[in-house]
């Protein structure tokens, strides 16, 4: 119970950090952000209708749906973030915050205004992922599709959105090239932001090592680099002499130190690719030591 609840208070916590980013950050700044929010972005600046009640109005019909439909965990979660947004922008835009504001004069400067709000949105939304809650609009829709259309990639459908968005933008505040550039800015670095948090941590490198030595490599990988490796019988092609393939996953920090025990080793050689994501406690090196796998 008591973890459940830190767990809620973390995604207010994110939400009103969100909330209060649009505020100092994006409304000053004349530019609509990506998705949804980037729509009721710009029926604010056009109405004055506030974008939290905008939210709810999108979100929650979206968030049963998922309830009723995809994962009960996931809606709450999402839920719990969706109203802390939206409350939080009602009554911060009750607020005067014009000291804090990041809004130049000029215009000169409000390129950061989107870089410093989808860093922020990009890291808050890796967060929220990783604890199974995203900050509603076009991931409520994406879980959707992808309960009954798996196969579906909703890639093109963001990318058709945020290019909407960003099109429209040009119209709705003045026909200015600049909030388009704007929300382009704000959208590549949120992505960028939100892919490394989700998965920086959990990307590494793997080693396919073949050599003559499998034993005194991989005891040397287990010693100093905290990792063990699999051991597979392989066969040259062209001399059809039997040869030993070590397959083993490292950090990427880790690189240089793999690259020097190897280079202890002749007629050694491996081929190295990226790893995107692995899962376990992978990350931390293991206590105790283990034979080839």
């Amino acid at each position: 119970m008591l973890k459940k609840l830190l767990r809620y208070l973390l995604f207010i916590a994110l939400a009103f950090l969100s909330a209060l980013s649009y505020q100092l950050f994006i409304f000053p700044n004349s530019f609509a952000p990506a998705g949804f929010n980037g729509i009721a972005t710009m029926v604010q600046h056009i109405f004055g209708l506030n974008v939290g009640y905008l939210s709810l109005i999108i979100n929650v019909p979206l968030i049963i749906a998922v309830f009723i439909f995809v994962n009960r965990d996931f809606a709450v979660n999402t839920l719990v973030y969706i109203l802390t947004f939206s409350l939080a922008l009602i009554f911060l835009s009750k607020v005067d915050l014009s000291a804090i504001m990041y809004q130049t004069d000029t215009g000169t400067s409000t390129i950061i205004g989107p870089l410093v709000a989808g860093i922020l949105g990009g890291a808050i939304l890796g967060v929220a992922f990783s604890m199974n809650c995203c900050s509603g609009g076009t991931e409520l829709v994406a879980a959707l599709i992808h309960k009954f259309k798996p196969s579906y990639d909703f890639v093109w459908v963001t990318f058709v959105l945020n290019s909407v968005v960003a099109v429209l933008s040009f119209f709705v505040y003045g026909f200015n090239f600049e909030p388009v550039i704007l929300c382009v800015l704000y959208c590549y670095s949120m992505s960028v932001v939100s892919d490394k948090m989700l998965k920086g941590a959990k990307e590494a490198l793997r080693f396919e090592i073949i050599t003559d030595y499998p034993e005194e490599i991989a005891k040397e990988v287990i010693d100093k680099l905290g990792h063990s490796a699999t051991l597979i019988n392989a066969e040259g092609c062209y001399t059809h002499n039997k040869k030993n393939m070590l397959i083993c996953v490292v950090n990427k920090h880790q690189l240089v130190l793999l690259k020097q025990i190897l280079a202890k080793y002749p007629d050694t050689f491996a081929n190295v690719s990226n790893v995107s994501y692995t899962i376990g406690q992978f990350r931390y090196p293991r206590e105790t030591h283990s034979t080839i796998e």
